[in-house]
């Protein structure tokens, strides 16, 4: 189990970032693709003007989710894992961005 500080720690890896971003630009884009709702668009719209800022964010939720996870299993996560989690925690995004 990974502690807090080694969580913190994780905020900064650049790789598990890189990958929560292309999550993130993928989970946006399928939005698009279903009859998006304007908040949906809005947020698509945020993840690709400024997909690290948003990527940031759902890192957290990510390793929030995986904290009974060591460090190596959280970075060993596979890329449908990451994606999967991103997927769960995006509407959610949309609903604070649009102030729901």
């Amino acid at each position: 189990m990974a502690t807090y500080l080694e969580l913190k720690a994780l905020f900064n890896d650049s790789d598990l970032m890189d990958r929560v971003q292309v999550a993130a630009v993928i989970v946006a884009s399928d939005f698009l693709e279903n009859t998006p709702t304007a908040a949906q668009k809005a947020w698509a719209s945020a993840v690709f003007d400024s997909p690290r800022a948003e990527a940031k964010k759902l890192l957290m939720a990510v390793l929030a989710d995986k904290k009974s996870m060591s460090v190596s299993e959280i970075q060993a996560l596979t890329d449908a894992n990451i994606k999967n989690r991103v997927a769960i925690v995006a509407p959610f995004m949309v609903d604070a961005m649009a102030g729901a």
